[in-house]
């Protein structure tokens, strides 16, 4: 059966309009929602997207402020839980039934919080990456993750392209590298908001995991939380970590077919409840 194309749309949110990516169409099994990195957008998997999509529905929003949808209010500061909210929004407009969450960095925080938001309705969840912090790694990542003012030198666009190749995984092509530094300037003077709100969820993501009732799927990729996210073993209720050290930043791009299979063969198995890692 033929990839199924990928559309673009934009729906009524709680802070104005939220851009989506659609793919395939509504079918018994559950659809697909794919939840991004900050700063970037949905159109991270727009090459695994048809993939995933030839047998059911598959979603990509933009969280507020980031891709195209519009941005939330200053104050008060934006959370994960209100990203969460924003992706119920986008799911019940086109109301699928059951949903199953495919979420990245960021986005691994946003699927469990929306799973928490609505239980029922959340079949299975895939984390790439589990963002779990120390105290000091978290005091580090928020110096780190600070904004970086407008100047005349540019600087804010020196570092963040200097740290896409620093993270350039294998097989991340420059085209690549670029269209991600495209995604990052869509995020304006607001671009670090998504990464202050990973970071006060911090400690709240590892209570989820802990009581997470949906099977969970971590994949490690071999990217700057690679170390981090062996961590989740202990705290896994329903569910496992599978390492690929063959993969890292760029992965969805390069490597769509293994990605979507990897990941629709977890949707579609019948799950036995695991608690450990693959060391």
């Amino acid at each position: 059966m033929a990839a199924a194309g990928v559309r673009r749309c934009f729906v009524d949110g709680e802070y104005g309009q939220l851009h989506l990516r659609v793919a395939g169409r509504a079918t018994a099994k559950p659809a697909i929602v794919c939840l991004h990195m900050v700063p970037k957008s949905g159109r991270s998997f727009a090459n695994v997207m048809p993939l995933l999509a030839r047998d059911r529905l598959v979603l990509a929003p933009d969280y507020p402020g980031y891709g195209e949808s519009d941005h939330p209010p200053a104050a008060p500061e934006v959370s994960i839980e209100d990203y969460a909210r924003a992706v119920w929004q986008v799911v019940d407009h086109w109301r699928p039934g059951a949903v199953d969450f495919v979420g990245y960095h960021t986005g691994s925080m946003v699927a469990l919080a929306a799973a928490r938001q609505r239980p029922g309705a959340v079949a299975k969840i895939i984390n790439i990456s589990a963002p779990i912090f120390t105290a000091a790694e978290l005091e580090q990542y928020r110096r780190y993750f600070a904004p970086i003012a407008l100047d005349t030198g540019g600087e804010r666009f020196r570092v963040m392209w200097e740290r896409i190749m620093h993270y350039r995984g294998p097989g991340m092509t420059l085209a690549m590298a670029a269209d991600s530094m495209a995604e990052n300037l869509r995020g304006g003077d607001h671009y670090e908001w998504g990464h202050r709100a990973a970071f006060n969820h911090a400690e709240a993501y590892v209570r989820h995991l802990r009581e997470l009732q949906q099977p969970l799927l971590v994949m490690n990729i071999n990217d700057d939380l690679y170390a981090h996210s062996r961590r989740v073993d202990t705290l896994l209720n329903n569910g496992e970590r599978r390492d690929f050290p063959d993969w890292g930043n760029g992965f969805l791009d390069v490597r769509p077919e293994p990605v979507a299979a990897t990941m629709l063969n977890f949707f579609d198995a019948a799950f036995s409840r695991r608690s450990k890692g693959n060391d």
